[in-house]
């Protein structure tokens, strides 16, 4: 792939990741929220925000490690993929969540960023993934559970 049609895959693949485009950031989604809103189970919905932003947290981690370390191994779907259903945050430990989504998407982007790395390849340990198909997967998973999230928020009345 020519290094100008790469810079720009990989600027706009960055920009999909960190940015609202046409839906609000997990970070905008994520703003403010209240201890007792993050916690709070909503009616039907069979996990809170939080229980709903660790499982995004974990799953992004996965991919990340997946992605970088050929010795991974992924953690049991779906059970270790998502907090036991009574489970809580704390104020800190939501902002641990929020930042440990930040660093790793970070570590990715780094990943992306590095002109070594082929975005078509396939994984040498995978069964035919590419960063290119990782990186769309982590954005596509991001944008169908920030929705959930305002959706929640909405339903818990702390939603602008």
């Amino acid at each position: 792939m020519e290094q100008n049609t790469r810079d720009a895959l990989v600027d706009h693949l960055v920009s999909l990741l960190t940015e609202a485009n046409a839906h609000t950031t997990l970070e905008e989604a994520c703003a403010d929220v209240p201890l007792l809103i993050f916690n709070h189970h909503v009616p039907d919905v069979p996990y809170t925000i939080w229980q709903l932003v660790e499982h995004m947290r974990i799953a992004q981690w996965d991919i990340v490690e997946f992605s970088t370390q050929a010795a991974h191994q992924s953690p049991k779907w779906p059970e270790e993929y998502w907090p036991a259903r009574d489970a809580n945050a704390t104020e800190e430990k939501w902002q641990q969540t929020l930042e440990q989504i930040r660093h790793d998407r970070d570590r990715f982007i780094a990943l992306l960023r590095d002109p070594a790395q082929d975005l078509l390849a396939p994984i040498p340990h995978g069964t035919g993934q590419t960063l290119l198909r990782e990186a769309l997967l982590i954005a596509d998973h991001t944008a169908y559970h920030t929705g959930e999230v305002v959706l929640m928020r909405r339903l818990l009345k702390n939603w602008k």
